[in-house]
């Protein structure tokens, strides 16, 4: 192992060991009260300013720890795909979590005003939005595709698009390429009250869906193919990154 790979792998044990610290001290202390309004003005503050990718790419180091130098996440959805998410998008989940409206311990600590800034906001959720994505992100069982294309395409079409694609201007995320996993994880919550971001019709109609129905759905929709122009090449690593030590790949599904 060369001096550059061994200082990013003690850098990547020093930053987990203190997001470790973070996070307990976060679980400990009482959650912040959910305000849908202050995630709204940080949000709309962030979208106001000039991005710089350059200076996100900086700021991605933090990030790349658990979603992977490509911003691919893991196969088994413990970490989500987020290369290539709509930039609005990034921003509003993060201005989210922030405020405390989406329950998620490990990535609070790094959401807060003194870790990262609105400018550091804008700038690192320019360069994720820009990283190609996955070609092989792993996929459901297969054995439902019909249903699971039908509620799709009654439930979920007119938010995230035929494609899975999403819509920017209404902060409908991209679920195109995600791992199966987590859009199963990510839709029972939401059927759960868990997100408390999440479309309030949305989770009006989807509380009543059974365990088959939500693995039919998010079976297919794990399906949804980005176009051939958001997808990295076979045997793609981030160069930006070409030293950094790299978890062990799961296989993909399907």
């Amino acid at each position: 192992m060369g001096p550059s790979k061994l200082m990013t792998l003690v850098f990547g044990i020093l930053f987990m060991c203190t997001a470790v610290v973070a996070v307990t001290r976060v679980l400990a202390a009482p959650k912040p009260r959910p305000d849908a309004d202050t995630a709204a003005q940080g949000a709309e503050m962030a979208l106001r300013l000039t991005p710089n990718p350059e200076r996100g790419r900086e700021i991605y180091l933090m990030c790349a720890v658990c979603h992977q130098p490509e911003g691919w996440g893991t196969a088994d959805g413990l970490y989500p795909q987020i290369a290539g998410q709509l930039y609005p998008v990034i921003i509003k989940q993060m201005a989210d979590i922030r405020a405390g409206n989406r329950d998620t311990p490990t990535m609070f600590p790094f959401t807060m005003l003194n870790v990262l800034g609105l400018q550091q906001l804008a700038d690192v959720a320019a360069y994720v939005s820009r990283l190609p994505m996955n070609p092989n992100n792993s996929v459901g069982p297969g054995t439902d595709l019909e249903k699971g294309e039908r509620l799709y395409r009654e439930y979920c079409l007119e938010c995230h698009g035929a494609q899975g694609e999403g819509i920017a201007d209404e902060h409908a995320p991209l679920i195109q390429g995600q791992h199966y996993p987590y859009l199963v994880r990510q839709f029972e919550w939401i059927a759960q009250g868990k997100r408390r971001n999440a479309d309030v019709e949305m989770v009006e109609q989807i509380k009543e869906f059974s365990a088959e129905d939500i693995s039919a759905i998010m079976d297919y929709s794990s399906r949804l193919s980005p176009p051939p122009e958001k997808l990295a090449q076979p045997g793609w690593t981030n160069p930006d990154f070409a030293e950094f030590v790299r978890a062990p790949k799961l296989q993909a599904g399907g």
